[in-house]
C-alpha cells in the first residue's frame, strides 16, 4: 500500500489536501447550521444540549483544520497527513451520528463522504482503509447504544432494546455493504482516472517530444520551407527561408506570400490556372533567379506541393525552395570542360591526321635531298625543311601522348632494375654527349606494381629535361626510397627523385611547370613535365617539381607501392 501511495505526487497530493480542508470545513458548516436551525424550531426540549454539542463540532472542525494547515506547511509527509485527517474525518462523523440520536441518526451517509475522499486521495488502498474504519466505529456506535452502555445526545428512545435485534443487525449489515461498495466504485473511478492521467501524461511527453523533432527538422532542413494557408498567408517559416530571402519569421508569419515574396506571384498564379490542371502527387519543379536586397543573385528550385489535413482535405500550399546556385556553377563549369574535351579529342585526332601526312613529306624531302649536290642551297633548304618537319613530328607525337593516354597495364616489377635499364637506354640515345655523369642511390629493392612502360616514358623525359639542362656536363642524380603508411603493403608509397645539376627552375615558371606548352628551353614544346603530370596522375600518383638547394632542378615522383584498386599482394 505504502508503495501505490508513494507514487502519487508531491504537488497532487498536497492540492487534494487542500481542497479537501477546504470542503470539509464549508459542508460542515452548512451542514450542522441547517440542524441547528431545524432542531431550533422543531424541538425546544432539547435546545440546550444540541446546540452546545453543535458548536462544539464546529469549533473542533475549524481548529483542525489550522492543525492541518500547520502540518501541511511544516510537516513534508503527506501520506501521513492525509491517513490522519481520513481518520479524523471517520471519528467527526462518528461524533455527528452520536450527537443526533445514534441509531436513530440520519447522518449515517456522511461515511460515504469520507470514503470518497480516502479513494480520491489515496486510490483503492485510502478508500477500503476508510471504509473498514467507518464499518468498526459505525457498528461498535449502535451495539452500545443499543445494549445501553452508551446515550447518545438527541436520542428520543429510553430504551433502544425496543428495536428487534434481526433490525439493527440489518441495520449495520447494510450500512457495511453500502461503505465497502463505495470504496470499490469510487477507488476504481480514482484509478481509472489515475491510469489515464498516467497514459495522457505519457501522450503529452511523445507529443512534446515529436513536437520538438518536428521542430528540429524544420530548423535543420538546408532548403527553405513556406508553407501557406488556403488565403496565401505565410504560417510557418524556417531559418533558411529566413537566410535565403533575407527576412524575419515574426514579419513574415500571417502575412501575404505576395507581400513578402513578390516574385512567387506569377509562378504561383500560373500553376492554378485551370489550363495548368491539378497539382500532381509529384510536385512540380521551378527555377527561379532571385536577387538580394544587397545585389547577390541566387538561382532557386521552387518545389510547389499541396498542404493536405489529417482528412485528406487540401487547404494551403507547401512551397521549398532549393538554393541551387552552386549546382549552376558546376553545370556552367562542366559545359566549359565538356567543350574543352571535345576540343581536345578535336586536336587530338587532327594531330593523328597530321602525323601521316608528315611522314610522306618527311620520305619525300629525303628522296629529293638524296638527289641534289651537296653544295647546293636548295639542299641546304631542304636540310632546314625536314629538321623542322622532324621536330613538328616530335610535338605531334608528345600531343598524342599527352591527349590520349595508353591504358594502363599493371604489373608487378624491380623499380631500382627498371630505372638502370632507362639509364642505360638514353646513354645509348642520340640524346646523351657524355658530358654527364650519373649517380644512383637505391637504398632498398622495391617491388612496384604499376605500368613499367608509362614510368619508362616518365623516365625518358625526365632524363630528357636533365640532359639539356646540362649542356656543358654535370651530375644527373637518381634517388628511390619507400615511406611507410601503415602495416599493410597498400599502404607504402614509393618515391622516385630525379635531380639534376643545371641552372634549375626559374622562379617564375615553378608554379606552372605542369601546364601544357608553358616552357622556357628555346625551341621547347613544353610537353614534357605536362606528360609527366597526366602518366603519374594515370597511376594514382604525385609529382612536385622546383629547386634543390645545393642548385639545379629537382622533380619527385610518388606512387602507391600497391594500387588502390588491387587487393594487395
Amino acid at each position: 500500500m505504502a508503495g501505490s501511495q508513494a507514487k502519487i505526487p508531491h504537488g497532487e497530493l498536497s492540492g487534494r489536501l487542500q481542497t479537501l480542508m477546504l470542503l470539509r470545513v464549508l459542508f460542515v458548516s452548512l451542514l450542522l447550521g441547517a440542524s441547528i436551525f431545524i432542531q431550533v424550531k422543531e424541538t425546544k426540549t432539547y435546545f440546550g444540549n444540541i446546540q452546545t454539542s453543535h458548536y462544539l463540532l464546529i469549533a473542533t472542525v475549524y481548529f483542525l483544520t489550522i492543525i492541518y494547515i500547520l502540518l501541511l506547511k511544516y510537516y513534508k509527509n503527506l501520506t501521513f497527513q492525509a491517513h490522519l485527517q481520513l481518520h479524523l474525518d471517520t471519528l467527526f462523523v462518528t461524533a455527528v451520528v452520536y450527537t443526533t440520536g445514534g441509531i436513530e441518526s440520519i447522518f449515517s451517509s456522511l461515511y460515504i463522504l469520507s470514503i470518497i475522499s480516502g479513494s480520491i486521495l489515496l486510490y483503492r488502498p485510502g478508500g477500503l482503509l476508510v471504509a473498514s474504519s467507518s464499518s468498526i466505529l459505525y457498528g461498535l456506535l449502535l451495539d452500545l447504544h443499543y445494549f445501553g452502555m452508551l446515550h447518545p445526545l438527541g436520542s428520543r428512545l429510553s430504551y433502544p432494546e425496543q428495536y428487534q435485534r434481526a433490525y439493527l443487525f440489518y441495520t449495520i449489515l447494510v450500512n457495511i455493504a453500502a461503505f465497502y461498495l463505495v470504496a470499490y466504485l469510487s477507488s476504481y473511478l480514482s484509478e481509472q482516472a489515475k491510469k489515464s492521467r498516467v497514459e495522457l501524461s505519457a501522450k503529452q511527453r511523445d507529443i512534446d517530444k515529436l513536437e520538438v523533432l518536428n521542430e528540429s527538422i524544420i530548423k535543420s532542413i538546408p532548403s527553405g520551407l513556406i508553407v501557406l494557408d488556403g488565403d496565401d498567408r505565410i504560417i510557418l517559416c524556417n531559418p533558411a527561408a529566413e537566410q535565403i530571402f533575407g527576412i524575419k519569421v515574426h514579419h513574415a508569419t500571417g502575412s501575404h506570400i505576395h507581400e513578402v515574396l513578390p516574385f512567387v506571384k506569377d509562378h504561383l498564379t500560373k500553376l492554378r490556372a485551370p489550363s495548368a490542371g491539378p497539382i500532381k502527387k509529384h510536385p512540380p519543379l521551378m527555377d527561379l533567379p532571385f536577387t538580394r536586397a544587397e545585389g547577390t543573385e541566387l538561382h532557386l528550385r521552387l518545389s510547389l506541393s499541396p498542404l493536405r489535413l489529417p482528412l485528406g482535405e487540401e487547404k494551403g500550399l507547401i512551397l521549398i525552395f532549393h538554393d541551387v546556385t552552386q549546382v549552376k556553377r558546376i553545370e556552367e563549369e562542366m559545359k566549359k570542360v565538356e567543350g574543352l574535351a571535345l576540343i581536345g579529342e578535336l586536336a587530338a585526332g587532327v594531330a593523328h591526321e597530321i602525323r601521316n601526312p608528315m611522314a610522306s613529306i618527311s620520305g619525300s624531302i629525303q628522296m629529293l635531298k638524296d638527289g641534289l649536290e651537296e653544295d647546293d642551297v636548295n639542299t641546304r633548304l631542304m636540310g632546314i625543311i625536314s629538321r623542322e618537319i622532324n621536330r613538328l613530328n616530335h610535338l605531334v607525337n608528345d600531343f598524342l601522348i599527352f591527349a590520349r593516354p595508353k591504358k594502363i597495364s599493371v604489373k608487378k616489377f624491380n623499380l631500382n632494375q627498371l630505372i638502370l635499364e632507362s639509364l642505360e637506354l638514353f646513354q645509348n640515345s642520340q640524346h646523351w654527349d657524355g658530358k654527364t655523369k650519373i649517380i644512383t642511390n637505391f637504398k632498398e629493392d622495391i617491388a612496384l606494381e604499376s605500368d613499367p612502360e608509362q614510368i619508362k616514358q616518365v623516365l625518358w623525359n625526365l632524363l630528357l629535361n636533365a640532359s639539356e639542362a646540362m649542356a656543358e656536363g654535370g651530375s644527373l642524380y637518381a634517388l628511390t626510397y619507400a615511406e611507410v603508411n601503415g602495416s599493410e603493403p597498400h599502404e607504402r608509397t614509393v618515391k622516385i627523385v630525379v635531380r639534376d645539376t643545371g641552372t634549375g627552375f626559374d622562379e617564375g615558371v615553378i608554379p606552372h611547370l605542369f601546364t601544357p606548352f608553358v616552357t622556357t628551353k628555346e625551341g621547347g614544346s613544353g610537353l614534357g613535365l605536362a606528360i609527366v603530370k597526366r602518366v603519374v596522375e594515370g597511376l594514382d600518383g604525385t609529382v612536385l617539381g622546383g629547386n634543390h638547394p645545393e642548385g639545379g632542378a629537382e622533380v619527385t615522383i610518388s606512387l602507391p607501392q600497391v594500387p588502390p584498386q588491387m587487393p594487395p599482394c
